[in-house]
């Protein structure tokens, strides 16, 4: 009897790939295997079985290749892996292949090299230079023999977690920022490990990890494994192959790629910071959310969940009020330490008096002075990076722009250049207009370069840094940067969203926000949660110890109610207005989003298809296909792309919802005007 595998190939094609196994082969054959086998003229894929059967295609006059090749002895994807992949691909509305491309590191993407060493036609992953070092025994109990001292507040915390967990799989811990939530999830951890269980710490941020890997190594020594894009594609592979021996990692810190990691028995998954949006992932396929991910892997291994933030998310937040999530509260920092007092500085004003020039306020400048004076620290966050978001020419009101994508190029001071933030396209700063010829080319605006230079005017003395994508492009450059900051070798750090998201500094007085007007005017229903949540996060860095901080908030808006909620740090108050809005106009948590985009190279091409998807979209689902309109940004790297969205109430089956926007897309693209466009969807989008 002819054995047939089921293979997954990481390829942007629906479902699965069925080949013979010979019969040599088919003896040692098993799902979450790799397998080499033939696709497209002249060409080999690595692919993974799914599953293996006798039955034959429907069509008997398909031709069914033939394996050639077993990779793995023994699976490297276990089964419920695939089965999270599946769910994956079904509920983000993409491919298991692209599921694949994106689960598994890219050296075990390759054919591997052969070893003559090895029987039976089967290989290795790695050449013989590339084997993993041998692996530590990891017998015995957490490294030190102790844990963090915990504080009433903290224990009993622990306490009302371990009762939440009873009765729900998920809980969200609510702590203000500095109240140790950290060592909560250390003790937790020491827990989940004496009773023979794995932990996955996910991360929102790489600049993250350093900090807290060197906390968790004091206690838990080789236990403890890092997973991110930072480390080479081998280290990668690495840690994927060791979680599959008989002495893996119990502890595996990481950001949102880590939930594709194998665990052998995972007890246990702590999502710091569950509010980020970082946690999303947006291009390419599949854009799927980690947290949420991590809740499905998590249910399929009978583990618990740790959700913990200063500043929950509203869906989160939404699920543990309702009654779906156990809600633990933490209202009090480690130490009794105040929260910083927060300083609304009014711009618009200070500029109609003439009492402002430049980035910096008067009070700002006067906070730091004083911070400094004392020996302390200062951070500074504008959350666009670059020297200014773009230049004019005075005399014709030229504006270079990216020849692919509908933004303007952002200078680059430090390397003399101007770049496209959504493409990457460069190119050098002009010395005049090439539209009227003038030499007097103006920069507007303030990003993290600019900052950072005017910052060095101002306090020629102090030790200033910069963090921000452009700083940070190397493992060691970010590590390097928190670690003299951590030191008290720099006194002035200048940073993007990257110096919000929880990191830990014993000497920071003083916060400065450049410019809140930037998160408040963007056009979108949750403009004032990521406000409110990006600024409490950011004033949260200061005065983490022994003293209460201060945080200037720069603002030209500053009759926001949303600003007084920061100050008085009321989240229940900003969670009520915004969540009465939300239901007004249906929006998450009271329905469910789905983008639909559709783009092509022309634009004539992409309105006409983007006009009739929707048409056959309303057939269906009537008013609740809104467009379709242009993005904020209409075109990338070449492409036009439009836009729909679909608001579903949360009792809509959407199983059958997914079914039929599969079945629109198909139809389309077979359509011969259509058929080098790309219909794409973005599920609960950020």
């Amino acid at each position: 009897m002819v054995t047939y595998a089921d293979i997954i190939l990481p390829v942007p094609l629906q479902g699965l790939f069925t080949y013979t196994l010979p019969d040599h082969l088919a003896s040692q054959a098993q799902a979450g295997c790799r397998v080499i086998v033939p696709f497209g003229n002249k060409r080999t894929a690595t692919g993974i079985i799914a599953r293996i059967h006798q039955t034959p295609p429907a069509d008997p006059s398909i031709v069914v290749k033939e394996v050639v090749e077993m990779v793995d002895a023994h699976p490297v994807i276990l089964p419920h892996q695939l089965s999270l992949w599946q769910w994956m691909a079904d509920y983000y509305l993409c491919s298991i292949g692209e599921v694949f491309k994106a689960a598994v590191p890219g050296k075990l993407k390759e054919r591997p090299t052969p070893d003559p060493s090895r029987k039976g036609g089967e290989s290795s992953g790695f050449k013989e230079d590339d084997t993993a070092p041998a692996f530590p025994s990891l017998t015995g109990g957490v490294r030190g023999g102790s844990l963090p001292l915990l504080s009433p507040a903290q224990s009993t915390a622990i306490d009302s977690i371990r009762m939440a967990w009873r009765e729900h799989a998920v809980c969200l811990l609510h702590g203000v920022t500095s109240s140790g939530k950290t060592e909560i999830y250390m003790h937790l951890i020491a827990e989940a490990i004496s009773q023979g269980q794995q932990v996955l710490y996910l991360l929102p941020e790489i600049v993250l990890t350093s900090q807290l890997t060197d906390r968790l190594q004091t206690v838990f020594g080789e236990r403890l494994g890092v997973y991110h894009s930072k480390f080479t594609d081998k280290v990668r592979a690495e840690v994927w192959q060791r979680q599959l021996t008989s002495a893996p990692y119990d502890i595996i810190v990481g950001v949102r790629s880590s939930v594709f990691l194998p665990f052998q028995r995972l007890g246990l998954v702590i999502v710091d910071e569950e509010h980020e949006v970082n946690f999303k992932q947006q291009d390419p396929a599949p854009r799927y959310h980690a947290r949420n991910v991590a809740i499905m892997m998590a249910a399929r291994a009978g583990a618990r969940v740790l959700l913990g933030t200063a500043t929950p998310s509203f869906e989160s937040y939404y699920n543990a009020r309702t009654g779906k999530y156990g809600l633990v509260r933490l209202s009090e920092r480690f130490g009794q330490v105040a929260l910083p007092e927060v300083e609304i500085v009014d711009t618009k004003e200070l500029r109609r008096k003439r009492l402002m020039r430049g980035v910096f306020s008067p009070p700002l400048l006067e906070r730091m002075n004083q911070s400094l004076s004392a020996g302390q620290q200062v951070i500074l966050f504008q959350n666009l990076r670059g020297y200014a978001p773009h230049i004019t020419c005075h005399v014709c009101g030229w504006v270079p722009r990216c020849p692919h994508c509908d933004v303007s190029l952002v200078k680059h001071a430090a390397d003399g250049r101007m770049t496209c933030h959504y493409c990457g396209w460069s190119t050098s700063i002009p010395e005049q207009c090439p539209n009227c010829g003038d030499t007097q080319l103006r920069s507007h605006g303030y990003g993290t370069e600019r900052i950072e230079d005017e910052v060095r005017k101002v306090f020629p003395e102090a030790r200033v840094a910069r963090m921000d994508m452009d700083t940070t492009r190397t493992r060691r450059a970010y590590e390097d940067i928190i670690k003299r900051f951590a030191r008290g070798e720099t006194d002035i750090l200048v940073g993007t969203q990257m110096v919000t998201k929880g990191l830990d500094f014993e000497n920071v007085s003083v916060v400065g926000i450049l410019s809140a007007d930037t998160l408040l005017n963007q056009s979108d229903f949750r403009a004032y949660e990521r406000s409110f949540q990006m600024l409490s996060q950011v004033a949260g860095r200061a005065g983490r110890r022994s003293q209460r901080g201060h945080v200037l908030l720069q603002t030209m808006s500053a009759h926001l109610p949303l600003l007084q909620q920061v100050v008085t740090d009321d989240f229940e108050a900003m969670y009520r207005e915004q969540m009465a809005e939300r239901r007004n106009f249906a929006y998450p948590p009271f329905t469910r989003l789905i983008f639909v985009y559709v783009r092509h190279r022309h634009q004539a091409d992409v309105e006409l298809l983007a006009r009739e998807a929707a048409l056959r979209l309303r057939q269906v689902l009537g008013t609740r296909v809104l467009g379709p309109d242009e993005p904020p940004v209409a075109r990338i790297a070449g492409q036009y792309l439009r836009r729909m969205m679909l608001k579903l109430e949360p009792q809509l089956p959407l199983g059958r919802v997914k079914a039929m926007l599969r079945q629109v897309r198909q139809e389309l693209l077979t359509i011969k005007t259509f058929t080098s466009a790309h219909i794409y969807f973005d599920v609960d989008p950020l």
